[in-house]
């Protein structure tokens, strides 16, 4: 009898220490290419984790999304303030999300699904062919990408006198980019609308 209590303590005090123990946490879930209603395949992908109480951030883990747009992670449970996932592909918006070390469990594998979208542009070619230093030409976009580090501005845009130049805006590849164009004081004025091709460039011309 004592000799079975002594090894149920054992036991007890073996799973103990295995709860106690650091273990793993286990990341995984799909990116989607929204453009296309597929998984993002081919991308890749990196998790990154800040140390609790520092600024210090460093690459843990890498890899490559599968035909499916699937990704997978094992990482140990260790002194973390926040994880980061980032996915990254040519011609696609960067996929950058941040997850909190307290959402995370140690029970069972934690999913988290993201999406993206292909890139298209738009390439803006304005000409004044009769210019006069007291010609303004305003120009707002409608509707179209906003807040990436390369979509044009928003707001209204200003071009003074003799104007030949171009520039581009990136957009959602497939999508619809719009603005309106008016030169002050009446003329020339009217909408723009077209859709950006994923993976090309489309032109549009305004010419006063």
């Amino acid at each position: 009898m004592k000799n079975t209590v002594f090894f149920l303590f054992l036991l007890f005090l073996g799973f103990s220490s295995c709860k106690k123990g650091k273990a793993n946490f286990t990341l995984k879930g799909t990116i989607t290419d929204s453009t296309f209603n597929s998984g993002l395949s081919g991308a890749t992908v990196r998790l990154y984790a800040t140390e609790a109480g520092t600024a210090i951030t460093n690459q843990i883990a890498s890899g490559t999304l599968d035909a499916q747009g699937n990704y997978s992670f094992t990482f140990s449970r260790d002194k973390i303030e926040t994880y980061y996932l980032k996915v990254e592909k040519v011609n696609y918006f960067d996929v950058y999300e941040a997850i909190p070390f307290s959402s995370l469990t140690i029970e069972e594998d934690n999913v988290r699904n993201y999406s993206t979208t292909a890139q298209g542009w738009v390439k803006f070619h304005l000409v004044n062919n009769n210019p006069l230093t007291s010609d303004v030409l305003e120009y707002i976009r409608q509707e179209g990408k906003t807040d990436c580090e390369e979509c044009c501005p928003s707001g209204y845009r200003y071009y003074y006198g003799a104007v030949d130049t171009t520039f581009y805006c990136v957009n959602d590849g497939n999508a619809v980019y719009s603005g309106y164009y008016w030169v002050q004081g009446g003329g020339v004025q009217g909408p723009i609308w077209t859709i950006s091709t994923a993976f090309d460039t489309v032109d549009v011309n305004i010419t006063y």
